[in-house]
């Protein structure tokens, strides 16, 4: 019995299939072409309005922006000293006046050595009574301690919301 020749390298079968790949490739590009010529140029120029006495009367009031609020990137920052709880809350009260109307999202306290996290923690309890329209039980707060300031003190950094929309 012979055994049947094998074809040399690559065979013939192989071939068929790579030049079927080929040819689907090449399919693909031409209905790619096909289907992005009948759409119109996205880089036309548009029909200028023309000016009549309707369109220069009055422009149109900007919508008011609408959509959930955001926190803003930078904090304003303050600093109150003491351990007199009506002396921080006056401090906190009169440190805030400038930002009047806004709520705060987030505030991080930094609180003045060792037991810093301590006296923060105390500065952010009172928050709501210097100011409670800005500070309200949906503000979250963090406590910290930095060692490079002295005891008693502490650095509020305050995250606002943005404006609806804003």
């Amino acid at each position: 019995m012979s055994r049947p020749r094998r074809r040399g390298r690559g065979g013939g079968r192989v071939a068929g299939v790579v030049l079927a790949g080929w040819l689907f490739a090449d399919l693909l590009l031409v209905l790619a072409l096909v289907s992005m010529a009948d759409r119109p140029d996205p880089l036309a120029a548009r029909p200028k309005p023309s000016k009549s006495a309707d369109a220069a009367a009055k422009p149109k009031p900007k919508p008011k922006p609408t959509g959930p609020r955001s926190v803003e990137r930078r904090p304003e920052e303050f600093k109150v000293k003491g351990t007199d709880k009506d002396a921080l809350t006056d401090q906190i009260g009169r440190s805030t006046q400038k930002w009047r109307g806004r709520t705060a999202a987030l505030v991080l306290t930094f609180g003045g050595g060792r037991n810093g996290t301590v006296y923060a923690h105390r500065v952010n309890s009172l928050l709501r009574e210097g100011r409670p329209e800005m500070f309200t039980k949906k503000t979250a707060t963090d406590d910290f301690h930095d060692l490079s300031n002295d005891a008693q003190t502490a650095v509020v950094r305050v995250y606002f919301f943005t404006e609806p929309g804003g």
